[in-house]
Order: C-alpha cells, then sequence, then structure tokens
C-alpha cells in the first residue's frame, strides 16, 4: 500500500489544490446564493433560441444577469436575455402559454402584431395582466409577415431584460434575395432598478447627464460667435432651466448597450461566407435609448420597416428610434471582418458586433463623434429669426414658456406663425402636399391653449421634419435614412383622403420629469381618444418639448404621410423631433380599447400614455 504521509506526486498536488479551489469556489458561489435569494444566471447567446410551431410555452422568470463586472437581478423570459427569437408562419393559428414565475404580475405585448384588444397584453387597457403563479394563453390569427418584437408591458420589466424578436415568415416569399440572416437587437441594461432611475430623474433631471457644456467650450462658442451672442445664448438656457446637451434621459454613465445582449467588450459576431448577401433584422429594444446604425465600409439596403414591405433604399446609416425596426441587406465581398456599430444619439456610448468570414477576428471600431448640441430650432424658434446669436430675449418668435408673458423689446415682426402641414420636401410639387388642415373640417386640437401641469413649453413653430436625419446627423458626408425616403412597394388597399383630423401635442416638464399629451398626464387624462369605427382620420403630432419621442399605436398601423402618394409607409412607432409636426393617417379598423404611448419606458411611466377607443360612439370625449 502507498504510504499516504509519504511524498506528494505533483499530479496529486494538482488534483488536491484543484479540488480546494473547487470547493473554495462552491463556498463563494454558495454564499452568492444565499445573498441573491437563490437567484440563477441569465444567459446571453450569440443569437436567442428560436422557438416555432402551434404551441409555444414561455416562462417568465428572476435571474441574474453579468455583464463585464456588474450583475443585478433580472427578469427573463426563458431565462435568457434577450428572451428566445419565436418564429411563426403568416396564416397560422398563434398560441402561446405565458407562465408567471415572479412574485409580482407581469404582462407580454406583441409589438406591432395586428391582433384582439384582450390579446395585446396591456394591464388596465385590455386585460388584467398575468399574475403570480398562473399562466396565460395568448391565441390570435396571424395576420401579417416581417421582423417584430415582444415585451413585457409591465412596470420597468421590459428594462430589466423581458424583451425578444418575433419573425413571421410570409406566404409568400419576400421579393428580395439573401443567404443568410441574423437577427440584430439593441437594448439598454444597468444595475440600478427602474425605480432607482426613475426616483434619479425625479429627483435631478440632469442626474445622468455629465456631457454639459464646459467653460472651455463656451470660450469656443465666443470665438466663433462673438462674446455678446454667446453669454446671451448661455444665460438664456440658464434662464429657461434647460440644457442644450439633453439628449438623453439616461446615458452611458450607467447604461452598457448590448447587441444580442452582449457587451461591446464581449462583441457578438455573425459568420459569413465572402460573396453573400446577409439579412440582418434590426430591431430597437432598448428602454431609453436612440441608436445611430451604420456598418464602415458596407452599403445597406433598406427592405423594411417595422415589418414592411418597403421599396429598397439604399444607405450609409440610419437612426433608429426605441421599438422601430429595419431590415436591411448587406453584400460582403472580401474575406474580412465588418463592424457593425450603433451609436447612442447623445454619442456617450455605443452597442457593437461583428460580422467575419471566421471566428475570432474582429474590425475596427469607428471613433465616436463629438456629442451634438440642441439649438432654438428645437424649441421652435427658427434659426434664421434669432436662434445662437442676436437673441434679446426668450420669449422671442416660436417659443413660450407657460405663465411667461412676450416681453415689450421683442424686435417687431420676430412673430412666426403657427405653421400646418408638410413644408415643400425636395421631390414634392407644393400642391401636391398632403395639408394637416383638411378643407372645410377643424382639427380636434387639444392642449395648446391650455399648458397644464405636465407642459413646460410651447413650440409656436411647428413644421415637419421627415427630409431632415435628426439632430446630430446634419451635415453628415453618410447617406443616412430618411423618413422620406420610405415609400410601401404596393399601395395600400384603403386610399380614402382623412375625413377628419385629431391634433395631439407632446408635451412635458423636465423639471418635475413629467410627461403628458396635451399637458395632462396618464392619470390626468378624463376620456380616451376616440376614433370611430371604419372611418380614415389624420392624427397630427405635435412636438412641444425639446427631444425626440419613438410614439407607439397599438392594434393598427399608422401611414406616414410624406409625400408618397397612394404608397405611403406603415409604421407602428414614428419618431417626432422637437418643434416637429407629423401628419399620419389612420383606418380605424380595430374595434376595441388600445394603447397610445411614447415608448421611451420611463417617459410612459411618467405620464406619456393614452388610450384609444375605436368604437360606434362619438359622444364625449377627444373625438
Amino acid at each position: 500500500m502507498p504510504n499516504t504521509f509519504g511524498p506528494i506526486s505533483r499530479r496529486l498536488l494538482l488534483k488536491r489544490a484543484g479540488a480546494l479551489g473547487l470547493l473554495t469556489a462552491m463556498q463563494h458561489l454558495l454564499l452568492a446564493c444565499r445573498i441573491n435569494s437563490l437567484i440563477p444566471s441569465a444567459l446571453a447567446g450569440t443569437q436567442p433560441a428560436m422557438l416555432s410551431g402551434e404551441v409555444i410555452d414561455l416562462d417568465i422568470g428572476e435571474y441574474r444577469f453579468t455583464v463585464g463586472d456588474r450583475s443585478a437581478p433580472a427578469m427573463t423570459i426563458n431565462g435568457t436575455i434577450p428572451g428566445p427569437l419565436i418564429r411563426l408562419k403568416e396564416g397560422q393559428e398563434a398560441t402561446l402559454r405565458v407562465t408567471n414565475r415572479l412574485a409580482e404580475s407581469t404582462s407580454i405585448h406583441w409589438h406591432g402584431i395586428l391582433l384582439k384588444p384582450d390579446m395585446d397584453g396591456v394591464p388596465g387597457v385590455s386585460f388584467g395582466g398575468i399574475a403570480p403563479g398562473t399562466t396565460f394563453i395568448y391565441r390570435f390569427p396571424v395576420q401579417q409577415s416581417g421582423t417584430y418584437w415582444y415585451h413585457s408591458h409591465s412596470g420597468g420589466q421590459e428594462l430589466q431584460g423581458m424583451y425578444a424578436p418575433m419573425i413571421v415568415d410570409p406566404i409568400e416569399p419576400d421579393p428580395f434575395q439573401y443567404d443568410r440572416e441574423y437577427v440584430v437587437m439593441l437594448s439598454d441594461w444597468t444595475v440600478e432598478s427602474p425605480e432607482t432611475v426613475l426616483s434619479n430623474l425625479k429627483k435631478l433631471p440632469g442626474y445622468y447627464n455629465f456631457q454639459r457644456r464646459t467653460l472651455g467650450q463656451f470660450f469656443e462658442d465666443a470665438s466663433r460667435m462673438g462674446w455678446w451672442p454667446a453669454l446671451q445664448d448661455y444665460l438664456m438656457w440658464d434662464q429657461m432651466r434647460m440644457d442644450p446637451t439633453d439628449f438623453a434621459d439616461v446615458t452611458g454613465y450607467t447604461f452598457t448597450y448590448l447587441l444580442n445582449g452582449v457587451s461591446p467588450a464581449a462583441n457578438w459576431t455573425g459568420l459569413f461566407r465572402p460573396g453573400e448577401k446577409v439579412r440582418l433584422r434590426f430591431i430597437n429594444a432598448a428602454a431609453m435609448t436612440f441608436f445611430d446604425v451604420h456598418i464602415p465600409d458596407l452599403k445597406m439596403t433598406v427592405v423594411q420597416a417595422d415589418g414592411q414591405n418597403v421599396q429598397p433604399v439604399i444607405v450609409d446609416e440610419f437612426r433608429m428610434g426605441v421599438a422601430e425596426t429595419f431590415d436591411v441587406i448587406v453584400e460582403l465581398p472580401e474575406d474580412r471582418a465588418y463592424t457593425i456599430f450603433a451609436e447612442t444619439m447623445d454619442r456617450s456610448g455605443y452597442a457593437r458586433g461583428t460580422l467575419a468570414p471566421r471566428a475570432g477576428i474582429t474590425a475596427a471600431v469607428p471613433p465616436r463623434r463629438p456629442r451634438p448640441v440642441r439649438t432654438m430650432a428645437d424649441m421652435g424658434m427658427p434659426m434664421e429669426h434669432g436662434g445662437m446669436g442676436g437673441m434679446k430675449d426668450p420669449h422671442v418668435s416660436g417659443m413660450q414658456m407657460p405663465g411667461m408673458e412676450p416681453s415689450s423689446d421683442t424686435p417687431h415682426g420676430q412673430e412666426m406663425p403657427h405653421m400646418h402641414g408638410i413644408q415643400e420636401m425636395p421631390g414634392m410639387k407644393a400642391d401636391d402636399q398632403r395639408r394637416s388642415k383638411i378643407p372645410g373640417i377643424e382639427p380636434v386640437k387639444h392642449g395648446p391653449d391650455d399648458h397644464g401641469t405636465g407642459n413646460q413649453m410651447i413650440a409656436e413653430y411647428s413644421r415637419n421634419m421627415m427630409h431632415e436625419p435628426g439632430r446630430g446627423l446634419e451635415g453628415s458626408s453618410r447617406r443616412v435614412l430618411l423618413y422620406t425616403d420610405l415609400k410601401s412597394l404596393t399601395p395600400y388597399p384603403d386610399q380614402r383622403e382623412p375625413e377628419r383630423e385629431i391634433e395631439l401635442h407632446v408635451t412635458g416638464n423636465m423639471d418635475r420629469y413629467m410627461w403628458s399629451f396635451d399637458g395632462e398626464t396618464y392619470s390626468e387624462s378624463q376620456d380616451p381618444i376616440r376614433f370611430r369605427y371604419g372611418e380614415r382620420l389624420r392624427l397630427t403630432l405635435v412636438n412641444d418639448t425639446m427631444m425626440e419621442h419613438p410614439l407607439h399605436l397599438h392594434g393598427m398601423w399608422m401611414q406616414l404621410e410624406n409625400g408618397t402618394g397612394a404608397y405611403l409607409p406603415r409604421k407602428h412607432t414614428v419618431i417626432v423631433k422637437p418643434a416637429e409636426r407629423v401628419s399620419v393617417a389612420i383606418t380605424a379598423d380595430a374595434p376595441g380599447r388600445w394603447a397610445f404611448h411614447c415608448h421611451l419606458l420611463l417617459h410612459m411611466e411618467a405620464g406619456m400614455f393614452r388610450v384609444v377607443e375605436v368604437s360606434d360612439n362619438t359622444h364625449g370625449g377627444h373625438s
């Protein structure tokens, strides 16, 4: 028998050391499990696991999600972030059984999918939510095809990881060719709870903004503009308690930006063979972040917007509002890697991935651009009438603050009219443009004459900006996708002119971090916005705030009135820029109660939410 007290061989020593290390690691793991209340870890994969078939089971549970060296509790679908890819077929009957294993109520909303209100998944509007320990069965016919997604519509669960892609394959083949495809799901992640983030913003709206103008930048502006105009500009912004660097309420200070659940450092990679065409299904599943997306050295051909086929548009870059989707095709001729670069609109961070012919190779990450700065145009005042320089008073044309009367020294003639409709755009004749004011019909106008507790300012001068790329992209050497580029592949069947107009103002009060429509938060609003079943109407959205808002209508399509005649594109989410007036045409073909809200999660939670009711009842409320 061997001498158990003799010399220990190197192999035995390593074995015992490994066992000791394993034991120590297990002790730390058990301690962490006790601290984290036995919450398992969520997984982030290269592509979400795929579920398909007639019946699909989803489990909602609490896990711990780690990004880099930071981790926090997460709420997930089937234990992963993003959740599993659901792949359906146009024309099938879908049955989705959702089991809630959380200690709180939850829900799933099928974003952009046309279905009945009780299957739409909005607690308090169309159903009661999914209580803890129960299973809710969603069942609906699939009436469309394209790229969509699904997410929680309960509290801040979406920010905590409850989102996932959905693809609906068409009955007829898509009218474009490609060799392979990838879902590219963009999102934001923080270890702070949604309640903490909202509380911080309530205390100090600029809590996460560390990109404010500095003294050095003041000297730069003074050398460019002159001392007095620069000083006036700085004093004016200060008097209005607004910040020209305010592009995102929550920034890269707390957010890590993910691509398919993977951080930039971890670098998600999709493989291809040189010479292939690859379809990239981009989905912005972020809670609070706009992304500017480009792939250096590659052109992108946009073939779908919000799941709907569009006439192909070749671009270098596109901006994605929260909840929008864009499908693009890229040709990859070379045996080399390419970087998918999704830079945040405020330039405080980015998500990043790689397309590569082989695993393990990467491409350079492009430099981030300087953060943009707001101008008086973002507050409803045209630059030629006093923006940035030569401004004598914060009351000058185009901007009015509640409780402030125009000053006596405002230059005569500087007042600008409230602009209606689409301004003339390249390639459009003025007499062909759709106007937001329907002849003989006075629009239902809300809000601007009553500032309300949730309204800080009014853009007296609003105009359509669909032909502009957006702040931070102007003057770019890249070809940027514009809303006016989007044309439906085929004419939409309902070509009726809208018979009436509803004008809705997007309002907010940054000091109090209140967001609203027509100056009223959701809790203050008394009646739903009423559509008449079967009617064709125009919804005109006027942004009286200094931020971009992605506005989402449940249950029905919005057709952008972007000057494309019979080929107006259909969208479920529309970006409205500061001081912009956007009109969409809607066929009210879905009876019931539907949500309409800003898809910036914290804006919705802070009040920018309304109910649209489609019925034959035209009495009462906003009709």
